[in-house]
């Protein structure tokens, strides 16, 4: 991305625009928009928490629990958002996780909750990149993580 192009980047980002950059569709988009970015360094995102998500339905019938996991997926989205903007060649790439670090989930999500991720670069060598994650609900730490993805 150019310096112009980054300068023409308008926040938030909808997600017509992320959908542009997640390989990921229905029923597993875990990132409704991106609210800051730096480029290289960091980004913000959100995600809107319905009881409409397809994953209620088991996790629990009568008693509604985002599951930890999906928490994680939504930070390795916004990570892939990232990458996106912060490197050129990303467009065409795809991301894989490599692995997790020091997770720890803080607080049940439910529906009606808003998610917002926090992520920002700690490492970068060829392939493998490392980020550290954090999730909050109303300000109070929900998750977190260190993520490591390759991407090909």
């Amino acid at each position: 991305m150019t310096e112009s192009t980054e300068q023409d980047l308008q926040m938030p980002l909808d997600i017509k625009a992320v959908l542009k950059m997640l390989p990921q569709r229905y029923p597993f988009i875990m990132l409704d928009r991106v609210l800051e970015f730096e480029r290289g360094k960091s980004i913000t995102g959100l995600k809107n928490i319905s009881m409409n998500e397809p994953f209620f339905q088991g996790h629990f019938p009568n008693e509604p629990v985002m599951p930890g996991v999906l928490m994680l997926e939504g930070m390795a989205q916004a990570g892939t958002v990232l990458a996106y903007l912060s490197d050129d060649s990303m467009p065409g790439k795809l991301v894989y996780f490599a692995g997790l670090d020091k997770v720890r989930f803080r607080r049940v999500v439910r529906p009606g909750d808003q998610l917002i991720y926090k992520l920002e670069f700690l490492k970068q060598r060829s392939k493998l990149t490392i980020m550290s994650g954090k999730a909050f609900v109303e300000g109070t730490l929900a998750a977190e993580a260190e993520l490591m993805a390759s991407f090909f």
